[in-house]
């Protein structure tokens, strides 16, 4: 009898050792393309096409701006912007006599008159020079991209904090490729390209948001999909929404980060 009950667990024992070992595997999707199927071209011309012409556009001159874009500051005027909280109201963040604008401490966040969905920005910022605060409350700012996705603005340098919300970071979701800041008191540049979500009739998403970002020239986020909303507190959310505005955060704590040469072209 104890010879058949070590013979049934030995059995038993090894089935199931089998049965974890069993794995069900699926193939790749294959890509393939429509417009190279059929029979294949013989003659260069085949291929060659000349239509739609792309439009031309100037590169950036002097000013630094392209000439299809929309210049969102350069200099002395903040009336592409508008308070948050009241949307009458003119932006109320300090003008520099240098071309730049500076965080108006706890007068919030402000936002571009006007609204957008794909695009190309280009921002420049700075921290203080005479540095305060730690953590999270060293310059800290953001740039919201249709007013819910937040690329992080902070003055990382000698200044550790959670990687997902360090500088360059898609806020709470995607910690960025590598720290690229100069030293505090100077100018980084950001260069964003985005593409918005998209939405069926339900209000569901279909298509998630794709951002881009170059710090100071260096690939800091490379295409990646942003979940939804980059909230402080909660999981990310994905209500449906159009096209909408820029938003820069005054984050409450007398970050003192500046901002120069704001400009942004529409890609659709």
């Amino acid at each position: 009898m104890k010879y058949f009950y070590m013979v049934t667990l030995l059995t038993f024992f090894s089935c199931n050792a089998q049965t974890k070992e069993v794995k069900t595997t699926e193939e790749p999707t294959v890509i393939t393309y429509d417009e190279y199927s059929g029979e294949e071209p013989t003659t260069p011309e085949q291929t060659e096409f000349y239509a739609p012409v792309p439009p031309v556009v100037k590169p950036a001159q002097n000013n630094g701006v392209p000439s299809d874009a929309i210049v969102l500051f350069n200099n002395n005027s903040l009336n592409e912007w508008v308070s948050v909280n009241n949307e009458n109201k003119p932006a109320d963040w300090i003008i520099n006599t240098d071309g730049s604008f500076t965080v108006k401490n706890k007068a919030g966040d402000i936002r571009t008159v006007q609204e957008f969905g794909d695009i190309q920005l280009h921002l420049e910022w700075k921290s203080p020079a005479v540095v305060k605060g730690d953590n999270q409350s060293r310059a800290n700012s953001g740039i919201f991209l249709q007013g819910r996705y937040e690329v992080q603005i902070l003055d990382n340098n000698d200044n550790d904090t959670y990687v997902n919300g360090q500088v360059a970071s898609i806020y709470k979701q995607h910690i960025p490729l590598a720290k690229a800041s100069v030293p505090s008191g100077e100018w980084n540049t950001y260069d964003i390209i985005y593409h918005a979500p998209e939405f069926n009739k339900k209000g569901q998403k279909t298509t998630a948001a794709t951002i881009t970002v170059l710090h100071n020239g260096i690939l800091v986020q490379d295409h990646v999909a942003i979940k939804g909303t980059t909230p402080y507190i909660g999981w990310p959310k994905n209500e449906a929404h159009g096209k909408a505005p820029i938003i820069l955060q005054d984050h409450g704590d007398d970050s003192g980060v500046s901002f120069r040469n704001i400009w942004v072209r529409a890609l659709k």
